[in-house]
């Protein structure tokens, strides 16, 4: 399975069942995380699922005989990359959905494309500003704004909350052109990438969780709800997940597949509003779709042709800094 067999044209029935499941996966995890925390710290929530997502994709390298990066430099930039990509905003999301609905902690979850570019652009040079990428960010950080319903006045737990749930998205932001530079160059497959990240999350959140929440409690004092979200989210969300991921980037491309972005809090207002019975305020699906419209035009997808100097992925597809270290080094999301 690579991403470079991707075909010019793919047979929507082939590859649109696949992109549903993955968004609806994606979409769902922020309701797992909800039901774990009424049991679980945070912490101890987020070293559980990264531990149960390790074992997934160590099962999946073993059937497919890959193996794990052997260099010390690679496992050196992935220790940064699995505290700033996996364990440290899975566990905000954890603190911020213990202050803020599942499907609100779903919509900040879309906001990271915005702060991707300006860390690409001014932190790790891999970008350029370009007028349309500077309006697509403003027009994304408006959004914010209107989510947040700063008019209201700021303070107190939910605006606490969501400030934890930007701050994922902040992690991952920093993550994504960290992993660009320095570790989506190398030789190994993105399998092999994200179970290497994986494991070296289950290790650092196994020396912090205990000095902080202190020890985990036993798997069999958890209720079967609590247990089942947590192996869903771990095995599921962050572990198989990737392989349907991968499955759609052979059979649609890399652009289609990472369009996925835009359905994910979707899924989440919609699972959360029917299985927690949440609701949001006027405002906040409104900056939602402000804020997608900005990451819509920021990285080309609106408002723009193409052209031939865009960066391009399997088959000559268009894709962002986002996409592009996605599909080569398969990024998790919350």
């Amino acid at each position: 399975m690579t991403v470079d067999s991707t075909p010019d044209r793919a047979a929507l029935r082939s590859w649109l069942p696949g992109f549903l499941a993955l968004a609806a996966i994606w979409g769902s995890s922020f309701l797992f995380i909800k039901i774990g925390i009424g049991e679980l710290h945070p912490l101890h929530l987020t070293l559980y699922r990264v531990g149960a997502g390790a074992v997934t994709l160590l099962v999946v390298l073993a059937v497919l005989r890959d193996r794990l990066p052997a260099e010390p430099r690679v496992w050196a930039h992935l220790s940064v990359v699995a505290a700033f990509g996996v364990a440290v905003p899975f566990t905000l999301f954890g603190y911020g959905e213990q202050r803020v609905e599942s499907m609100l902690a779903g919509i900040w979850n879309a906001t990271t494309p915005l702060i991707v570019l300006p860390l690409a652009v001014l932190v790790f040079r891999t970008e350029r500003l370009t007028v349309r990428r500077a309006v697509g960010m403003a027009l994304g950080f408006a959004g914010v704004l209107v989510v947040l319903g700063v008019w209201q006045g700021v303070g107190g737990a939910h605006f606490t909350g969501q400030l934890m749930c930007l701050g994922a998205a902040a992690c991952y932001g920093l993550a994504i052109p960290y992993q660009k530079k320095f570790v989506a160059g190398s030789a190994h497959s993105g399998l092999s990438l994200s179970a290497a990240q994986l494991l070296v999350a289950t290790a650092q959140l196994a020396v912090v969780a205990p000095l902080v929440a202190g020890a985990p409690p036993a798997p069999t004092g958890l209720s079967a709800e609590v247990l089942a979200s947590v192996l869903a989210l771990g095995a599921l969300g962050t572990g198989l997940a990737f392989v349907i991921n991968l499955r759609n980037i052979r059979l649609a491309g890399a652009s289609t597949a990472s369009t996925v972005t835009y359905l994910v809090p979707v899924f989440a207002v919609l699972i959360g509003a029917l299985a927690l019975d949440e609701r949001l305020t006027w405002h906040q699906p409104v900056g939602a779709l402000v804020v997608l419209f900005g990451v819509a035009v920021s990285q080309g997808l609106i408002g723009r042709r193409p052209a031939p100097a865009d960066v391009a992925g399997p088959a000559g597809r268009r894709e962002s800094t986002a996409q592009k270290v996605r599909r080569q080094a398969g990024q998790p999301v919350a």
